[in-house]
């Protein structure tokens, strides 16, 4: 067994390669690990100062990861660098952060004042597109998108449990087109387009000034 994981607050399995996982511990260090190594991490990500309370792959984009934790932050990885390659301050501790299923770059995350935030990193890389008060005395801990409907499910720490609702800005598809114009049911092609859009994305990071 992995050793020093006596803190470990929760952990997620890569999609595309599924020998790789990552560990959120209390101490606020995210672990690489292999299947193939239980004995060493792989990597050590020290981004966050508190406890992690959830780490997410993204499920189109085979090196990104996000991260929450207690320290108010969601960060956004590239597993092949040591830093975070985007950090967002939420105000309150973050309990939970999930990737929508239909889009690469849209993410929802919950936070201890009872808020949902929901971001599309194409269309805003700074600031949520959407931020409501779901619950007034309870702490929001889960959130989960559903995967056939543009629903988002919340949970708080009172036992309760909210169904939200996306805008119609918060569900942009950017599907599939062939050279006539006809949007593709082909489920490689939509994949495809998500992981181009994440790309793009990530090139935009890369382009922008170095803030050292």
């Amino acid at each position: 067994t992995l050793t020093g994981l006596a803190g470990g607050c929760c952990f997620d399995f890569n999609l595309r390669q599924e020998h790789l996982f990552i560990v959120g511990t209390e101490e606020g260090n995210i672990h690489k690990c292999s299947k193939a190594y239980s004995g060493q991490y792989l990597e050590t990500y020290e981004g966050h100062h508190m406890a992690v309370y959830s780490v997410k792959w993204n499920p189109f984009h085979e090196r990104i990861f996000i991260s929450c934790s207690e320290d108010w932050t969601v960060k956004i990885w590239d597993h092949n660098r040591i830093n975070p390659i985007m950090s967002f301050d939420l105000g309150n501790a973050v309990g939970d952060v999930c990737w929508a299923p239909y889009s690469s770059t849209v993410f929802a995350a919950v936070t201890s004042d009872g808020k949902v935030h929901v971001f599309d990193l194409a269309e805003n890389k700074h600031e949520a597109l959407c931020e409501q008060k779901v619950v007034k005395r309870a702490k929001l801990t889960h959130a989960r998108f559903n995967f056939e409907d543009f629903i988002l499910i919340v949970g708080d720490d009172r036992g309760g449990v909210n169904s939200l609702k996306l805008s119609p800005n918060l569900r942009k598809l950017h599907l599939p087109v062939d050279k006539d114009g006809n949007v593709s049911s082909d489920a490689a092609d939509r994949e495809g387009v998500q992981y181009e859009k994440m790309k793009r994305l990530l090139a935009a990071i890369d382009a922008e000034p170095s803030s050292n």
